[in-house]
């Protein structure tokens, strides 16, 4: 399966709080916030939604093609994900911006409070989907996650006009699109990504009711942070799973990308969606795992032996012959 995969491609940088967010909150004053929070560390790490989720299908032994636009800082990033199955060569790179920056604290909870300066990312919006196909083959899904809006609109668009299956992915985007723009990028999707709080925001965005947002798409995903995520479509499908048991929880930053990349590989391995959404329930739990969203390290046999642990021997069985030793 040949996957596209556009997006954010950024440097994290995550900081941790010792206490929790909400102690600072005083009610009746939420309108004039004014806080300042001691971290504790800060690690900068590689990060960005698009590289996230190939990165971690680049892991799973895909190679996807990422289509982004990166900063003139791109060399040394563009070499960790090649090495890791990504395929780099369609990156637009900015000749005067650098590459995005994206800085969140998280709390003691696990709660995050996040800020983002697109950078080169703004430039997205000149990248064109007909000539990356026209060198790289046309594409089976396209993946659309959080980007310029100009951007993520236009590939839904021409997802649609060339009837190539997509992913729309507006999670961190959601805050910053009206409802009008949400609807036009989730409109014909054959897989919509979100959480929880994302399908809330867009449906008090877009007027749209819960019913109407998942007729508007083939098949809707939502996360649902520790209780797993869920399947569904408007004809009647329904499939929950739960996440495996986590080693500890070190930093939620990435968790929902990765669960992207795994659910995506599951679908290029032909796997039903129960199992697609498995896979990528264990790589959100590497990541809960480890401080950064592309740190995490298995093996093929590590992979598989967790994954029998979580959701039994016939389950493994199914991936196994895809996962590279």
């Amino acid at each position: 399966m040949k996957i596209g995969v556009a997006g954010s491609v950024g440097l994290d940088h995550l900081m941790t709080f010792t206490g929790k967010f909400s102690d600072s909150f005083v009610a009746g004053s939420l309108e004039k916030i004014s806080l300042s929070f001691l971290v504790d560390s800060l690690d900068v790490r590689r990060g960005g939604c698009a590289a996230n989720i190939a990165f971690g299908m680049g892991v799973l032994g895909l190679n996807p093609v990422l289509i982004a636009a990166v900063g003139k800082d791109w060399p040394d990033y563009e070499a960790w994900l090649s090495r890791h199955g990504v395929d780099t060569s369609h990156a637009l790179v900015s000749e005067s911006l650098y590459t995005a920056h994206f800085m969140v604290t998280t709390d003691d909870d696990l709660n995050q409070i996040a800020s983002f300066f697109p950078g080169a990312m703004s430039e997205a919006r000149n990248i064109e989907l007909a000539p990356i196909m026209e060198k790289s083959g046309r594409f089976d899904i396209v993946v659309i996650s959080p980007d310029d809006p100009e951007a993520m609109l236009r590939h839904s668009e021409v997802c649609r006009d060339l009837g190539i299956p997509f992913a729309a992915d507006p999670s961190q985007q959601m805050a910053r699109m009206s409802g009008e723009e949400i609807k036009l990028l989730i409109d014909g999707a054959s897989y919509l990504f979100m959480n929880e709080y994302e399908l809330a925001l867009a449906m008090q965005k877009t007027g749209w009711t819960d019913a109407e947002i998942l007729a508007r798409v083939k098949f809707r995903v939502v996360t649902l942070g520790s209780q797993g995520a869920k399947v569904e479509s408007a004809s009647g499908e329904y499939v929950h799973v739960g996440c495996p048991q986590e080693n500890s929880k070190v930093d939620p930053t990435g968790v929902g990308d990765s669960f992207r990349s795994g659910f995506i590989a599951g679908l290029a391995w032909g796997l039903s969606h129960e199992r697609c959404a498995q896979v990528g329930a264990l790589i959100a739990t590497y990541v809960i795992e480890t401080t950064g969203t592309q740190e995490y390290r298995f093996t093929g046999l590590e992979f598989i032996a967790r994954f029998a642990k979580s959701y039994g021997d016939d389950a493994a069985s199914e991936i196994a012959i895809h996962i590279k030793n």
